[in-house]
């Protein structure tokens, strides 16, 4: 999902700016700056307002109308636009019905959610973090306060403008998916797919058929031929995650492709030509794999042609406390909950001191748990895990 920070009326970044859209598609969320007032249109199309990057919304598919008060008008959609009907008698909150707008419009308040055809965008108060944020590179749902990662996210930005390929290094659960898909959005190629692969999540025998694809009958069960992952990802970039876990037998065929830029699929007799950027991502030494013969040099060289390090989490303390209020608003959303709690100052110190050798990934688990522990309007060190 790209959600562009610009729109009419005024400096989205600036210190008038107090709403902003949380949207929700699927398992990921995104946040864009609303102006004071004026219309601000949503749609997928490069020149919308804010650009959702969703099949089921149109192209320009709805304006929202910063007033006061606050409107959502549809503009034609195909996958409509809806919004909550006033409550009635018998319905709770959890069953209120929706209802379509077509070429309609219909006043909604902060907090209120309307759908997109399957997205789901929220209307709320942006917090006092936000707008203190500094400008960098990294995109408006990415927390970037620290020092290492501002760098860091500058440094991609340049890289991404390239097509030269990028290995992103760091320990287990730092956000290496997150920079990949960084990456991706701010290059030349982020009109074109975005396509993932955790090589340690396939073994070897399923391995290749994914990613080289196979022709009709190429083996027992194949019905039907089927594109693999490098023709999925023409025209756009390939992430290949956990690089240091691909087998050695298959690097030579990766780095085939990665030399020629065709590939075969299982079956097949003509190559076929692809355009794409590759992006790897380890949390292992990749030097050290060379040096006792567990991946090959020469692939090292053809992926490694700008490496970025991402820091643990343990060095970017400033982010702690932003990224816990991201995930308890997270996750008070999944469970439904109108209000999300404070963090109290006594539970971020705690999480402050503590090493974090999960990184973000465990501090996410830890805010989730305290989102369903927590019986107060803050969250108290007796929610956080013990270990703590």
């Amino acid at each position: 999902m790209l959600v562009d920070e610009g729109f009419p009326g005024g400096d989205a970044r600036g210190s008038c700016t107090t709403l902003r859209l949380a949207i929700v598609a699927g398992s990921t969320i995104a946040f864009a700056p609303l102006p004071p007032r004026g219309c601000v249109v949503l749609g997928r199309d490069e020149g919308c307002d804010v650009r959702i990057e969703d099949r089921s919304v149109s192209r320009r598919h709805a304006a929202l109308h910063v007033g006061p008060p606050l409107r959502i008008e549809d503009l034609g959609s195909a996958n409509g636009t809806f919004v909550g009907e006033q409550l009635l008698p018998g319905l709770t909150a959890r069953t209120h019905r929706l209802r379509r707008l077509s070429r309609d419009s219909a006043e909604i308040g902060i907090g209120e959610r309307f759908n997109l055809g399957a997205t789901t965008i929220v209307v709320g108060r942006a917090p006092a973090e936000a707008a203190a944020a500094p400008d960098c590179c990294a995109p408006a749902d990415v927390v970037v306060r620290a020092p290492a990662m501002l760098a860091l996210y500058e440094q991609a930005a340049r890289a991404a403008r390239s097509l030269i390929s990028v290995l992103i290094l760091g320990e287990t659960g730092v956000g290496k998916e997150v920079l990949a898909r960084t990456l991706h959005a701010r290059s030349p190629r982020a009109g074109g797919p975005y396509v993932e692969l955790n090589c340690a999540a396939l073994p070897p025998s399923l391995l290749e058929s994914e990613l080289f694809g196979h022709e009709k009958s190429a083996f027992t069960g194949a019905s039907q031929a089927r594109p693999g992952l490098l023709e999925s990802a023409h025209g756009g970039t390939l992430f290949l995650d956990e690089i240091g876990e691909l087998p050695l037998a298959f690097q030579a065929k990766l780095l085939r492709v990665l030399e020629d830029r065709k590939v075969l699929r299982i079956g097949g007799r003509t190559p076929r030509r692809i355009d794409l950027r590759f992006v790897a991502a380890t949390n292992r030494d990749l030097e050290a794999e060379v040096a006792r013969g567990a991946f090959r040099q020469d692939l090292y060289f053809r992926l490694n042609g700008i490496s970025l390090v991402v820091p643990p989490l343990r060095e970017r303390v400033a982010e702690i406390g932003p990224l816990a209020d991201r995930f308890l608003e997270e996750a008070c959303r999944q469970l439904e909950q109108r209000t999300a709690p404070r963090l109290s100052p006594e539970a971020l110190a705690v999480l402050e001191a503590y090493s974090w050798p999960g990184n973000v990934r465990e501090l996410r688990n830890v805010i989730e748990r305290a989102a369903v522990l927590c019986a107060g309007d803050s969250v108290q060190p007796a929610d956080l895990p013990p270990h703590l």
